[in-house]
């Protein structure tokens, strides 16, 4: 019974720990909300600080549609509501009013603004005729020098899903989520000509996101205790649509500027802070792949190692001890800097079994490497070799060829420096690793290897 308590007690300061960083479950709707002003992020604090425009560009809108023709998932399929808003227009009107670039004038229900003024000019028609008094002529209609046009053209669902869980008798947390992504395209046609002069598109995310913990437990006979808790959360859509519009007027403002279609007031402006981040914003945005993670050469063409080892030897004698060894190692990977790499590893290590034998060796060896995901910080790999061995202090001319093979895992801490973990084992050709020839399998040991890898002659980026 105090195994389970123990148990139980472990169980629930981990869950309260987990809940320390879940806003949402500390949030919980328990009465009404009065109306308040809607949310705003990141992407309205960039349009507040584009440069003043040289003057403001006269721009129409007639409909930012949602193309994507997707309606909403469900657990047992597709809903009938729509995945996305349908007032993309209405977003980003007020996206171009806050840039504070564009004179947005009303094309989206244009039949209505003629309409009205249809019964403006009846009325003052009427009034004159009645009053013999001439009234003003309405004043004409703006007309645009740049349509925008484009929309919302992608909605994916479930681009990466994931969760994780553990039960034991009876108790248990498990949390899942969920990741969509949005697309936006924007483009600026010139209505005295029909050229685009400029396209841009932005993508967001969109985060869904569950977490659970429950306890189904007997505490006496007739007597269940049942008790459950957790929280879900999802991204509202508009907050990414809103988000998305609002990245998009930003970078089609960056863009004309850097192409000559619009100025801003200040000349300096055309190569400010703010045109310059963007630009390398852009940049790095080539080496982003979908799911967001940065691509590139991260390691160096050469690099140097140390590494500690744990071996256990595994022969013809009984009772083998843990040991431990260590190795300097030269890796090559390559201009290209790939998966593929070579590696020489100098080093010694002792080996032990009873109180029979006890035996310290040098090695060298030659392998090869391939990594899953070179381009990342965190990858798994693999490696395999051969090389030869002699005992220490070399007591015969007798040299131990051998051939390794291994697997683990590196993490960059930066991209110089590289930590690692793996296990590898080394088979050799002869039974004499311990002087004994017994059996029917030659001699072989197992080691467990901790790796610091510094790497320089970094690739050209």
């Amino acid at each position: 019974m105090r195994v389970a308590a123990g148990f139980y007690r472990c169980i629930a300061a981990v869950w309260l720990l987990a809940l320390s960083g879940c806003a949402a479950y500390f949030h919980q709707p328990l009465g009404e909300e009065r109306a308040r002003l809607g949310a705003e992020l990141q992407g309205n604090s960039l349009l507040q600080q584009l440069p003043a425009p040289k003057e403001r560009l006269v721009v129409a809108v007639y409909k930012f549609r949602d193309q994507t023709g997707q309606y909403k998932p469900t657990d047992n399929g597709n809903g009938f509501s729509t995945a996305v808003t349908q007032g993309a227009t209405s977003i980003l009107l007020r996206a171009l009013e806050e840039s504070r670039w564009f004179n947005a004038i009303e094309r989206e229900n244009l039949g209505n603004l003629l309409n009205e003024r249809k019964i403006i000019r009846s009325s003052r028609a009427e009034y004159s005729q009645l009053t013999g008094k001439p009234q003003p002529v309405l004043p004409s209609l703006l007309f645009a020098g740049v349509i925008l046009e484009g929309g919302i053209i992608s909605y994916d669902a479930n681009v990466l899903t994931g969760g994780a869980g553990l039960r034991y008798f009876g108790a248990g947390a498990s949390g899942q989520y969920r990741q969509d992504r949005v697309t936006v395209y924007l483009r600026a046609i010139s209505t005295s000509t029909g050229e685009i002069l400029k396209t841009v598109y932005t993508t967001r995310t969109i985060l869904s996101q569950q977490v659970g913990a429950s306890l189904f437990r007997f505490v006496k006979f007739q007597r269940l205790l049942e008790a459950e808790t957790g929280f879900s959360y999802n991204e509202p859509t508009e907050i990414a649509v809103k988000d998305a519009i609002e990245k998009s007027v930003q970078a089609l403002v960056y863009e004309g500027i850097h192409d000559g279609l619009w100025s801003p007031r200040s000349s300096a402006d055309s190569t400010g802070p703010g045109i310059t981040q963007y630009y390398q914003e852009k940049a790095a945005n080539q080496q982003i792949d979908l799911l967001g993670r940065e691509q590139h050469d991260r390691r160096g063409v050469w690099g140097v190692a140390g590494s500690g080892a744990v071996v256990r030897y595994s022969g013809d004698l009984s009772r083998p001890q843990v040991q431990g060894g260590g190795a300097v190692s030269l890796l090559y990977q390559g201009a290209s800097v790939g998966r593929w790499g070579a590696a020489l590893h100098v080093g010694q290590f002792a080996l032990g079994a009873g109180d029979y034998f006890h035996q310290r060796f040098t090695y060298a060896e030659l392998c090869g490497q391939y990594r899953l995901f070179p381009r990342e910080q965190f990858t798994p790999y693999v490696f395999g070799g051969g090389g030869l061995t002699v005992r220490t202090p070399r007591r015969s001319t007798a040299l131990l060829p051998h051939v390794v093979g291994g697997a683990g895992v590196e993490a960059l801490l930066t991209d110089q420096v590289g930590l690692g973990l793996g296990i590898d084992t080394h088979y050799y050709f002869s039974d004499q690793l311990d002087q004994l020839p017994l059996g029917r399998y030659n001699d072989f040991y197992w080691g467990v290897r901790a790796t610091l890898t510094f790497y320089f002659h970094p690739p050209k980026r």
